[in-house]
């Protein structure tokens, strides 16, 4: 029997133009706006093709339909801008043909060819497939041509069928999820670029608390504006003064003689919503708040009236925000330097942060296309900067600085295809304990696991600095040199051997190699260099090689082949006596024109990193330290290797029955509400939907039960063996608790430990689980952990009950890529345990592989699994199998990564104030 479903959750989400609307389900307060949607809003034209016909009802019958008591099969979704009803899509399944239901839509006449449909039935889509719907159909006229083309454009197979002027259009919704994820991907990127361009390209600005008082920070920031250079109308806001700066004063917004596309927002916090709603009144499309110190209730109301007036929100508690394009040539920000132009984006949640970046970035000379001080997050974020730097044909380098992820899965699959095109460099903040707890109070937004970044940071191609200073000298050397090959081998020349013994050394410490050199090229190196020079990789030149023999020899090195990267390390001496004999001078002849990447090692120089300018214009970047440049180097090297990996598809899992899995989950959750440890029955079924290997298990609940399964599972047990596990409810570490018993061949030795377990866990023993013993092999863990801020992220590593003691993992987010199941295997410090070696085989990689994809789609498709714990799996040349399994549920709701939908900031939730 049918029963009404739990209506989904209001979400925000951008239109094609960049709008912001509401998209709720609809419910009988809402049948006034219905009704005007069908009757005002709509043209006799547009309920023609709506109701194939002009009836005078049909208006008050929809409204009557959309916005009636709840119903099973029915479900009718809203857009809303502001307070005004703009759309309705809308889906019907008759009792008994729930898996296909009819759908309806209709949007106003003003808000057509804004995305507006096609944004509902995004979101109608993703609460049918919740509820089982497994293909919408739909009657539309021929002549509908503006309906047809959001069908096509859908990304969803579409099939249609012609029939006296009228087409019968079906969309399979468990088909072309890839191509149908794509399209969904392209109109959020599309949406959120035309959304951002009056924040990042504004014609006009208004600085909303700008004071007369000199160092205060609105002034500060309208004179910077002025300074910079802008080249549209700048408004100063002050209520108080007649004139800021040398600038007329208004003192509303509503006196502008002009609607500024942006205001910069830098008044006391308890006049912070208020000029958010008068901007939003006015028709100001961005904003960037610069105060902080909000409180909860403040953050609220904020946020409302951003997203109700449709205004993107940089901030609060932002440094402001920079735009160095000539036709623009915006800076609204109160660092202490005019940012330099450039092609880096930049932003950064701490404003501290951000300014050491631009000082050290412009002190290098390399310039910012964008800069945005990010502070409190509640809107705009990282995930967007990288869309923007991708679409503005500007920025060739990007820089972050997040101390927290509102929506990870978004910013790793951007990020995944924001780095084919460009470096995408952050520093990993907050990787201790203490500096996770920094994050969180400087940001008030929970901080995230290390070994859960690392895995987003990983998969995603982006390069993580531990610091700054690692960041800026990573940025230097991939701003200005080619990759080097992925074999990580570097040529270290030095006119001193001691510093290059030491770059030697940096390099191996970072996982670079430094290869002896062939001996015919050794042989024309010693050619070039003077006598006592040696060639064997450190090439030690001596002090007395001139600037044309080490120009020689870097030549020759570079023409090789032998080497990915080459580290010229130099110390000044009396030798050089003037510039023209300066060594250095070897590597400044057409540094553009070298096919791998060179870097040098001054010592004796005072900065952590420089360009030199070669005679070509190319730029060569000069270390004072050799460690920091062997980073670089291997940084270098790593985003090398992983572009040169296919990007691959999603992993495939076979004989799995999700929906078999959901029945469980949800009959398990029926029983206990607030979730917990599957029971080892219940764990077994679980994991047989996903196919994944658990061997024998029988349960028993007395002395003699245990016994004759022990009998049973003899036959099949390695060497006619036995395990017997104590189990209770709740029960985590069995081995830890003293509760496994493994190896039991006879009745007695069954009886002797089943009353051991009796006596020693009493009455909270529930039963004992006997397992034949697998045959002996390789002990592997595996399994998932729910993160609440990341989602689902997959572990492999050594298992048994040494796993924590070994910590020897490799990690990744659900959904996991072919790819990753080969790279979990070999990111393993064990890996050659699996790969096998000279006398022992490789264990079964293609079942290690399996079960991988298996928890992947486990993971991805099932969102009440909160843990799930596969350990040990016995790995063998023959087969893979889990002897213990644990499993544990919560009540956690279907969150879709792919859904568009705004991010909504902790304890900010807008939806819920209309």
């Amino acid at each position: 029997m049918s029963t009404v479903q739990r209506p989904p959750s209001a979400a925000e989400a951008l239109l094609a133009d960049g709008t912001i609307a509401v998209i709720r389900p609809l419910e009988p307060e809402d049948r006034a706006a219905a009704l005007d949607l069908h009757a005002v809003r709509m043209s006799e034209a547009s309920r023609r093709m709506r109701f194939f016909g002009a009836s005078r009802r049909a208006p008050q019958l929809a409204a009557d339909r959309l916005c009636g008591p709840p119903r099973p099969g029915f479900l009718a979704l809203g857009a809303w801008v502001a307070d005004e009803l703009v759309g309705e899509v809308d889906y019907e399944a008759e009792t008994g043909h729930e898996d296909t239901a009819e759908l309806a839509l209709s949007v106003a006449d003003a808000w057509q060819h804004r995305g507006v449909g096609t944004l509902l039935i995004e979101h109608l889509v993703h609460a049918a497939r919740e509820r089982g719907v497994h293909a919408i159909e739909a009657d539309t006229l021929a002549g509908n041509l503006a309906v047809h083309r959001v069908f096509s454009d859908l990304g969803l197979p579409v099939h249609r069928r012609f029939d006296q002027g009228e087409i019968r259009v079906r969309v399979a919704l468990d088909e072309g999820d890839e191509h149908y994820r794509e399209a969904v991907d392209q109109r959020g990127r599309a949406a959120d670029v035309a959304s951002l361009t009056a924040l990042l390209r504004p014609r006009s600005v208004a600085v909303i608390g700008a004071s007369r008082r000199p160092g205060s920070v609105g002034r500060t920031v309208l004179l910077k504006i002025r300074q910079g250079g802008f080249n549209g109308p700048v408004w100063a806001v002050n209520p108080h003064a007649e004139s800021v700066a040398g600038e007329p004063a208004h003192p509303s917004v509503a006196d502008l003689p002009g609607v500024p596309d942006l205001a910069v927002v830098a008044v006391p916090p308890a006049a912070v919503v208020g000029a958010a709603q008068e901007c939003g009144r006015a028709g100001v499309r961005a904003l960037v708040v610069l105060t902080s110190g909000l409180d909860a209730a403040t953050a609220r109301q904020l946020i409302h009236a951003c997203r109700h007036f449709s205004m993107r929100l940089v901030g609060p508690n932002s440094l402001g925000i920079a735009q160095t394009d000539r036709p623009v040539r915006l800076d609204a920000e109160f660092g202490g330097a005019f940012p330099l132009p450039g092609t880096a984006g930049v932003a950064a949640q701490s404003g501290g942060v951000g300014i050491a970046l631009m000082e050290r970035l412009a002190w290098l000379g390399i310039g910012v296309s964008s800069f945005v001080s990010l502070g409190d997050k509640y809107d705009v974020s990282g995930n967007d900067l990288l869309r923007w730097w991708e679409s503005d044909g500007r920025t060739d380098l990007a820089l972050l600085h997040l101390e927290s992820f509102g929506n990870p899965r978004a910013f790793a699959r951007t990020a995944r295809r924001v780095t084919r095109k460009l470096p995408v460099l952050t520093v990993d903040a907050g990787r201790s304990a203490a500096g996770r707890r920094g994050a969180a109070s400087h940001t008030a937004a929970a901080a995230t696991p290390t070994v859960t970044r690392e895995a987003l940071f990983r998969q995603a191609g982006v390069t993580a600095a531990r610091s700054i200073a690692e960041l800026v000298e990573t940025a230097a050397l991939l701003h200005s040199q080619p990759l080097p090959g992925t074999r990580g081998t570097v040529a270290v020349v030095s006119n001193a051997g001691g510093i290059g013994i030491l770059a030697a050394d940096a390099c191996t410490e970072v996982g670079l190699s430094v290869p002896t050199l062939p001996a015919g090229l050794a042989a024309e190196l010693l050619a070039l260099l003077p006598v006592g020079a040696s060639a064997t990789n450190p090439v030690d030149t001596t002090a007395a090689a001139d600037p044309v023999e080490l120009r020689r020899c870097v030549d020759a090195l570079v023409r090789s082949n032998a080497v990915d990267a080459l580290l010229v390390c130099l110390v000044p001496t009396a030798l050089a006596v003037n510039a023209e004999q300066d060594p250095v001078r070897a590597l400044l002849d057409a540094p553009a024109r070298r096919k791998i990447p060179v870097a040098a090692v001054m010592i004796s120089q005072e900065v952590p990193v420089r360009y030199l300018t070669g005679a070509d214009g190319g730029l060569l970047p000069v270390y004072a330290d050799s460690g920091a440049a062997a980073r670089a180097f291997a940084h270098a090297r790593d985003r090398a290797r992983w572009l040169a990996e296919p990007t691959g598809p999603e992993a495939q899992a076979a004989d799995t029955d999700p929906e078999a899995a959901r029945r469980l989950a949800d009959e398990f959750l029926a029983a206990h509400p607030a979730g917990g440890w599957l029971d080892p029955a219940a764990a077994a079924q679980l994991l047989e939907h996903y196919g994944l290997p658990l061997t024998t298990s029988l349960r028993a609940q007395d002395e003699h039960t245990a016994v004759v399964s022990a009998r049973s599972l003899r036959r099949i047990g390695h060497d006619g063996k036995v395990a017997l596990k104590a189990y209770w409810p709740g029960q985590v570490h069995k081995s830890a608790a003293g509760a496994v018993r493994t190896g039991l061949q006879r009745d007695g030795e069954v009886r002797t430990v089943y009353r051991e377990f009796t006596e020693r866990f009493g009455d909270r023993m529930a039963g004992v689980v006997v397992q034949p013993m697998a045959a002996p092999g390789l002990e592997l863990l595996a399994g998932v952990v729910k993160d609440h801020v990341f989602g689902p992220l997959v572990v492999l590593g050594l298992g048994g009950t040494a796993t924590d003691v070994l910590d020897d993992r490799s990690t990744r987010l659900a959904p996991l890529t072919e790819r990753d199941l080969t790279t979990m295997v070999t990111d393993l410090r064990s890996a050659p345990l699996l790969l096998g070696r000279p006398g022992v085989p490789p264990v079964d990689l293609p079942a290690v592989r399996r079960v991988l994809a298996a928890l992947s789609h486990l993971a991805t498709e099932l969102p009440q699994l909160a843990e799930a714990d596969l350990n040990p799996l016995i790995a063998g040349p023959d087969g893979l199998l889990c002897v213990d399994a644990r499993i544990r549920l919560e009540p956690l709701p279907v969150f879709d990564p792919y859904l568009r939908r705004l991010r909504r900031p902790p304890n900010t939730d807008a939806t819920k104030e209309r």
